[in-house]
């Protein structure tokens, strides 16, 4: 019924020639019939070759450059329902360049795309499963109706959302990034493969991260030699369909060039490391390579991990690669093996900071200043182990010990899991 329903017109809007009048006038989401399908095709093509990670990437694209704050001003005037103020109308005369179709499909694109990813992105941020907008409306024969966005949260029907894959992949970088910034650390779980990364995030958590050695070894590949780009890169596509942000271990790039590795993926953050198969990187040398990454892919979490530890090297050298590596754009580092509080919290200054899961609590944690606590390869070693008790308890006429239902897999695999359902 409620296909059918989203299927009706939209109610029509009065005609006006400058301001928000005029753009609502003008633009496909407020238009039907041949009008509709002409200005349908207008909007497509100028989003069919967008790759952006960010609004400003957007706007960049549509050609209205600057443009976001008077999006901001323009957004909640948009839908006809909602009163228009001067401001309002003063924003669209600014940007309609000219009064044409093209220009007030610009505007109405990166208006829409405004309003649906900062709410779409705090439902992310929070795990509202609900539609970021509950409701539309349509033209039916008693007048105006109400309907339901559930099960269909870019819509249905002629009026279905164009740019949802897009609104979705800016919508989960700006949930991520917030995460980062919040009063209670980030706990990422990391996931080997698409049904454990369904699992986790049907268990609450927020966003998900992949473990290099899990992926690796999963495929028979040692880990940390960069031999598994092609593994972890297919892995980060389907869970590009998981309804929430994920960030991929990308080692230090799998001998690819990490800004044209980042810029195909779809994912909302990545790990890039200092670390090489013999030894460390100069801060010099990584400092460039995140530069080079930020460029592509502003949007995109860039968390620099430092394996100065690993190498037991000296607090020092580690604060200095992560002063060299955020101001060449991280936008957070990770120290794995740090543990000593005063140095968490020296280099918790510095930007967010992502340490390993260790003895001490999130709470504790994020009292030194953690912002993100990863359990790295933790979660596949523990599978690992519980595997082979498993074997050895049906070998040895022992129980067995609690397990996922046949069914329980099945539904965490299913489409209804995933950004694109409805």
């Amino acid at each position: 019924m409620t296909e059918e329903l989203l299927s009706l017109p939209v109610p029509q809007v009065p005609a006006g020639d400058h301001g928000v009048a005029w753009l609502r006038a003008n633009v496909v989401r407020f238009s039907n019939g041949a009008e509709h399908e002409r200005r349908r095709a207008l909007t497509t093509k100028l989003i069919e070759n967008v790759r952006a990670t960010t609004l400003d990437e957007l706007a960049n694209a549509l050609e209205l450059p600057g443009s976001l704050d008077d999006i901001a001003v323009i957004a909640p005037c948009y839908q006809p329902h909602e009163p228009v103020t001067a401001e309002a109308d003063a924003a669209v005369d600014r940007l309609a360049r000219r009064h044409d179709e093209e220009t007030a499909a610009r505007i109405g694109l990166l208006v829409q795309a405004w309003a649906a990813t900062h709410a779409l992105a705090e439902h992310f941020r929070t795990g509202d499963p609900t539609p970021p907008v509950p409701i539309t409306r349509r033209a039916a024969e008693g007048g105006v109706i109400e309907v339901s966005l559930e099960g269909h949260p870019f819509g249905h029907g002629p009026h279905a959302c164009p740019g949802r894959e897009l609104a979705t992949r800016i919508a989960k970088n700006m949930a991520f990034l917030a995460m980062h910034h919040q009063d209670e650390p980030l706990v990422l779980p990391n996931a080997w493969d698409y049904a454990s990364a369904a699992a986790l995030h049907a268990a609450g958590f927020l966003a998900i991260g992949t473990t290099s050695l899990g992926v690796a070894a999963a495929h028979g590949i040692p880990d940390g030699m960069g031999l598994a780009g092609e593994q972890a890169t297919a892995l980060a596509a389907l869970l590009a369909t998981l309804p929430c942000p994920v960030t991929v271990d990308l080692e230090s790039g799998f001998g690819q060039d990490p800004a044209e590795l980042v810029a195909r993926l779809d994912a909302a953050g990545v790990n890039l490391e200092d670390g090489r198969p013999h030894g460390l990187a100069t801060p010099q040398e990584q400092a460039l390579i995140i530069r080079g990454v930020k460029e592509r892919a502003p949007g995109v979490f860039l968390n620099a991990r430092i394996d100065t530890h690993w190498h037991g090297l000296a607090v020092e050298e580690t604060e200095e690669r992560a002063k060299r590596y955020v101001d060449a754009g991280a936008d957070g580092i990770f120290v794995p093996g740090l543990t000593e509080p005063r140095d968490i919290e020296k280099l918790a200054n510095l930007a967010p900071l992502n340490v390993l899961a260790q003895q001490r609590t999130p709470k504790e944690l994020g009292n030194l200043g953690v912002r993100r606590i990863s359990t790295g390869s933790l979660l596949f070693r523990a599978a690992l182990r519980h595997t082979v008790a498993t074997a050895e308890a049906v070998r040895d006429g022992e129980p067995t010990g609690k397990a996922f239902s046949y069914a329980d897999v099945q539904e965490l695999i299913s489409r209804g899991t995933r950004s694109c359902a409805g």
